[in-house]
């Protein structure tokens, strides 16, 4: 046959894109008709308006590796692709692009913003589709579902009416979480907390009946326009005469109850807390219980309202609180202020401060479907991968809070209710209304709110496959429900990884998907989380252009440890395109050296194939556990070390004694065994590295290959008949062997294309006859032009020779023949002196209490291991510096 030539440099740029589109036009990504266990993940839909980052590129990459592998096992895979309509997200972007045409949203009927958002949505979408498949990511893109897309806006009607008829769903009067610059409520989850410098303010709160003042503490004085009691501990014996009283609210007019409440914390300030129940959660709770009435001072955009006096009226709660605080000093009512850390809420989307608004929401009462959701993962129905995160689902579910799920948005699942104007009634209905269904009346309003986010991404593993009621029965849904696994971080166990076990089992009586895999977050070399304002940022697609996909998704394999985080910059993505580039190479050589070939049918084994088959059947176990398990980077550490060492280093260099050495037959019979190993190495690698891969795949004699795309072909399997442990210990000992030679080699710097000289004595008999028989693949390896052998425990060093040892063997060289003895004997001694000088630096460290003491433990044995190798180092080069005489 001819040689088949690769391109000399690996460039991932001239082929990623053309071997994407031959999966693509192949139909490669969509499930097999045939087959039997099944095996499907939805995608985390990203955000159709946002940019992937680089948690995207590990998330995506991880799912790609075990669709790949799933697949190439004969299961049915699907691999479900979307993105999410993003409410606050989405509304935000296109409100700015409005913002810098001069216009907003207000000046604009709702349909009209709807339309541009669509508009947005397109062009956005296009961007985001064509990142995830830059990162090669296999997913059937034939099923690709949108959160607001017509079976899913089904699915989200339907779901709301149902659980509007179970009283699951309702609608009051609450305090929420509230955005002043979105315009809408926000559910606890999307609340981010941080610490931040603030200041206690103290002031006075004068009693009715002229005996004297109680005094609170508050970081927000401008609320107290809103409170309607003070509280004191019920056993605080320092306030018991004082409960039942009334005290003047400054600057209000007011007068207000002094109640008892066990929540008040005795040891925080004095004692005593000022009561706001429409701005602030604990006293809301507190104002239910003593049936306080609650004053909202604020207008949805954050500005003081009519319910304050007239002077505060239309100020921001940043003016408010500088005027209350003069006019509290001018009163005689401020007492001090002090400088604290406390922890303050911020909109998850534009990082504006939350307040605690009192509102008419729609809530989903949330414990009922928690305690199925607790009941299922403790009947064992889920999995959650690393253990540890079982923990923070329990906790979560067991402390849940119902769940705000209306947003005051344009963009999104408008809520299904309408208001009656003639007989004040609210009708949840599966169907747009004209007319009341009570009253008949035509003026009828449908809400004008929209559902959280969440709440169609909730659905995500059903709704994608065709759910829009209990009735619903497509074949999708037949086929893949529930779902195998989900590949998620672990920030969205709240949002929607607890939410989707919730609504799979409430609307489908099943769990959503069994294995749940948390993965850590990518942080930079310094262990921070990657942020603009930190500019320690990686965009996975730059990532892509400079390096290929294949090397940043096996960079990301290969350091994704379960249950840690990825510490990572540029430089690391090199690793995996070293691999990618050895991969290259060592094909690019196999295959130009099948000029004059004819492979060989069914080929004989020498001892050496034997072993690499044994290896490789050994690693596709490793890999197969490993994958199985998600335990992603033992799977990638067993195919690198297997590829790069056992098939790289070792065996392709193996076969050159055959290709060049051999007669004819010879090599016919090594290059076919050589390309049968290439080929099953290169489905190994696959779900790894699928682009470089199956590049060299296509380019296999058709008799090789075992499918016409590598992607479907079958992983390799472990097999007894090839698990050859003699094999492997007969060729373990030939590699110390040469690895002995060869640190001699370098030990004495003998230049790489000078022969030497070598005798090996044998110790162990069973070993006499492997060495015979691997003596020409010995020179070979170790650069010997002759190698004697002999057998026993002669003590005696062959004169003129420096000795090293291995187990069951001694090797000397006889150095004279290959170098200068007067230089060799004079960089032994600047050796000795220097690693010298370093053990004494060494032991002068090790012997330093405080460093042992305070340093870390990883680092003390660090330092322990160099001293231990240096000193080992060391005699060995005075024993050979002793032998030269």
């Amino acid at each position: 046959m001819k040689a088949i030539l690769l391109e000399k440099a690996y460039d991932p740029k001239h082929f990623e894109e053309r071997i994407y589109a031959l999966w693509k036009d192949a139909d490669a990504f969509a499930p097999s008709e045939t087959g039997g266990e099944r095996f499907v993940i939805v995608i985390p839909p990203p955000n159709v308006t946002g940019v992937l980052h680089l948690g995207h590129g590990l998330n995506i990459s991880l799912q790609d590796i075990v669709i790949r592998y799933q697949r190439m096992t004969g299961k049915r895979v699907l691999w479900l692709p979307g993105t999410d309509h993003a409410g606050i997200a989405t509304q935000h972007v296109v409100e700015k692009r409005l913002r810098a045409r001069g216009m907003s949203r207000r000046s604009m009927t709702r349909e009209q913003f709807v339309e541009e958002t669509w508009k947005v949505k397109a062009e956005h979408h296009a961007v985001i589709s064509t990142q995830i498949a830059r990162l090669g990511a296999s997913v059937d893109w034939s099923r690709e579902r949108f959160t607001l897309d017509e079976g899913l806006s089904r699915a989200v009607r339907e779901v709301f009416v149902t659980l509007f008829e179970r009283d699951l769903i309702y609608r009051g009067n609450y305090l929420v979480n509230w955005c002043t610059s979105c315009g809408t409520a926000l559910s606890d989850d999307e609340v981010e907390h941080s610490d931040e410098a603030g200041k206690m303010y103290h002031i006075r709160y004068p009693l009715r009946d002229g005996g004297g003042f109680v005094e609170i503490a508050t970081t927000r004085p401008e609320t107290l326009l809103g409170d309607t009691a003070v509280a004191v501990h019920p056993a605080d014996s320092r306030y018991t005469d004082l409960i039942g009283k009334e005290v003047e609210l400054p600057l209000a007019g007011r007068t207000i109850p002094v109640i008892a409440d066990s929540f008040v914390d005795r040891a925080f300030g004095t004692g005593v807390v000022k009561i706001t129940p429409a701005h602030d959660p604990n006293d809301w709770e507190a104002g239910k219980r003593h049936h306080l009435p609650s004053i909202n001072i604020l207008l949805p955009d954050g500005r003081l309202n009519d319910a304050v006096p007239e002077k505060y009226r239309f100020l921001s709660v940043q003016e408010a609180r500088k005027a209350v605080l003069a006019d509290l000093a001018a009163g005689g009512y401020f007492i001090r202020e002090e400088n604290i850390t406390h922890a303050v809420g911020h909109c998850y989307r534009c990082g504006t401060v939350i307040e605690p608004f009192l509102s008419e929401q729609w809530f989903v009462r949330m414990k009922p479907l928690a305690e199925k959701a607790l009941a299922a993962w403790r009947r064992g129905e889920i999995n959650f991968i690393p253990k540890r995160w079982e923990n923070t689902y329990e906790h979560w579910l067991e402390n849940i809070r119902d769940w705000c799920i209306s947003r005051q948005l344009w963009w999104g699942h408008r809520i299904p209710a309408w208001n009656c104007a003639d007989c004040g009634k609210t009708i949840v209905s599966r169907t747009d209304l004209a007319a009341c269904p009570i009253c008949g009346s035509t003026h009828i309003e449908q809400d004008p709110d929209v559902l959280d986010t969440w709440f169609s991404s909730w659905l995500w593993p059903f709704s994608t496959l065709g759910w829009e009621s209990a009735d619903s029965k497509t074949a999708d849904l037949e086929r893949f429900y529930p779902t195998t696994a989900l590949v998620t971080a672990y920030d969205i166990i709240f949002f929607w990884v607890a939410r989707m076990i919730m609504a799979g089992l409430e609307l489908t009586g099943q769990v959503p998907f069994r294995d749940i895999f948390i993965t850590g977050l990518v942080r930079d070399k310094q262990g921070r989380k990657m942020s603009k304002s930190l500019g320690n940022g990686l965009d996975p697609l730059e990532l892509v252009d400079e390096f290929g996909s294949d090397a940043l998704k096996f960079t990301l394999a290969f350091m994704c440890a379960q249950g840690q985080d990825i510490l990572m910059d540029r430089e690391s993505v090199k690793m995996g395109s070293r691999f990618a580039n050895k991969v290259w190479n060592a094909a690019r050589y196999i295959l130009m050296n099948l000029e004059g070939r004819a492979l060989a049918p069914s080929p004989a084994l020498l001892p050496v194939d034997r072993w690499i088959r044994s290896r490789l059947g050994n690693a596709a176990k490793a890999a197969r556990t490993a994958f199985d398990s998600y335990r992603y980077n033992d799977a990638a550490q067993a195919v690198y070390e297997f590829f790069w060492n056992d098939f790289c280093d070792w065996y392709v260099e193996a076969t050159k004694l055959s290709l060049k050495e051999g007669e004819p037959a010879e090599k016919d019979r090594a290059a076919a065994v050589l390309l049968e190993t290439l080929e099953a190495s290169l489905r190994l690698l696959h779900p790894l590295l699928p682009f470089v891969t199956e590049e060299i795949y296509g380019k296999l004699p058709a008799a090789v290959r075992r499918a016409d795309l590598l992607i479907r072909a079958p992983y390799p399997e472990y097999r007894a008949e090839t698990d050859d442990r003699n094999a492997e210990a007969n060729f373990d000992f030939v590699r110390d062997l040469v690895r002995v030679i060869r640190t001699l080699r370098s030990e004495c710097t003998v230049p790489p294309d000078r022969k030497i000289k070598a005798l090996v004595r044998v110790s162990a008999p069973e070993k006499e006859a492997v060495l015979c028989e691997h003596i020409p693949l010995i020179k070979l390896l170790a650069g010997a032009g002759e190698l004697e052998t002999v057998s026993g425990d002669t003590a005696a060093r062959p004169e003129g020779s420096i000795g090293s040892a291995g187990r069951d063997f001694e090797v000397f060289v006889f150095i004279g023949l290959a170098v200068d003895l007067a230089a060799l004997r004079e960089k032994f001694r600047k050796d000795i002196e220097k690693d010298r000088a370093f053990i004494a630096s060494l032991r002068a460290k090790l012997e330093n209490e405080n460093f042992v003491k305070n340093a870390p433990r990883e680092l003390v044995a660090e330092e322990r291991a160099k001293l231990e190798e240096t000193v080992l180092r060391t005699e060995k080069r005075s024993v050979w510096l002793r032998d030269l005489g």
